[in-house]
């Protein structure tokens, strides 16, 4: 199993800040099912992971399995704050499956309180700057990634499925690759500026709409994991996406699966970009 985990290769380093540690066991051991009250049961549509979360005093605990109606492949044990973690590989033919979860959501929920989104949305990169494709599974987001490649020279791929954003502490929004990509291999330890968030809406025309802020604020927010029903990280988590609302606009792309899709979305965020320096 260790021999696939080629996909965190580009993201080692020599000399780093632990922000969180994960210990890797295999096989289960003795259940102790004492005081855990289940917070959240997650599966977003047929095909994609299930995510079951409990909590009892000082502890997390979650269940994970590939799609709905497979036994849990993976439990992960973790202190309140998320900076400790034991995961138990229930099934070893899943572990890289299990691992990459496991991080995931540690990641996520232990930086929600250091200016960090990690998201669910397609990054291209085209001049230096960063595009993100927002919308829910099967909406297209990895197909208009592709289109810019194809059709508008000077684009590349970032991430596919699982990128991270960060403010800093000067204000600048940049988005970064991560070792999550889903189903496309780009593991790429690289960085860009903000430049926009795009909804990707299946439609019989394009068209490219400016989002007011609260309508950004939404498509961020359902595009985001992180721990939304927990006070004290919910706070860090609002703040972050504010700020992050604030500094990158927003948009609605109603479109075909063709090459004026593409056009259109380019375009068009470049005209409000000039508009807005007026």
């Amino acid at each position: 199993m260790w021999a696939t985990l080629d996909n965190y290769a580009p993201f080692r380093t020599a000399e780093s800040e632990t922000v969180f540690s994960l210990t890797v066991v295999d096989g289960a051991a003795a259940e102790d099912a004492a005081g855990w009250e289940e917070v959240l049961v997650s599966n977003e549509g047929p095909g994609e992971p299930v995510i079951d979360l409990y909590r009892r005093a000082g502890q997390w605990k979650i269940g994970m399995a590939p799609v709905s109606g497979m036994p849990v492949s993976g439990c992960l044990v973790c202190d309140e704050g998320f900076r400790e973690g034991t995961l138990q590989i229930l099934s070893g033919r899943l572990g890289r499956f299990c691992i990459d979860n496991a991080l995931m959501m540690m990641y996520a929920f232990r930086t929600a309180d250091l200016g960090t989104l990690e998201m669910h949305a397609s990054v291209t990169v085209r001049d230096g700057l960063a595009y993100l494709f927002l919308g829910h599974s099967g909406a297209g987001k990895s197909t208009h990634s592709r289109l810019w490649r194809e059709h508008l020279p000077g684009s590349e791929l970032l991430n596919d499925d699982n990128p991270v954003v960060r403010v800093l502490p000067d204000g600048e929004v940049r988005v970064y690759g991560t070792p999550w990509s889903g189903k496309t291999p780009c593991y790429r330890n690289a960085s860009a500026p903000a430049a926009a968030f795009v909804r990707i809406v299946q439609a019989p025309e394009n068209r490219l709409t400016p989002c007011a802020p609260v309508q950004a604020y939404a498509q961020l927010y359902s595009s985001c994991s992180g721990l939304k029903g927990e006070d004290g990280r919910f706070d860090a988590f609002h703040a972050t996406l504010e700020r992050v609302v604030g500094a990158v606009p927003g948009y609605v792309l109603e479109c075909r699966a063709d090459r004026a899709a593409a056009e259109v979305c380019s375009e068009g965020i470049r005209q409000d970009r000039e508009r807005r320096k007026l």
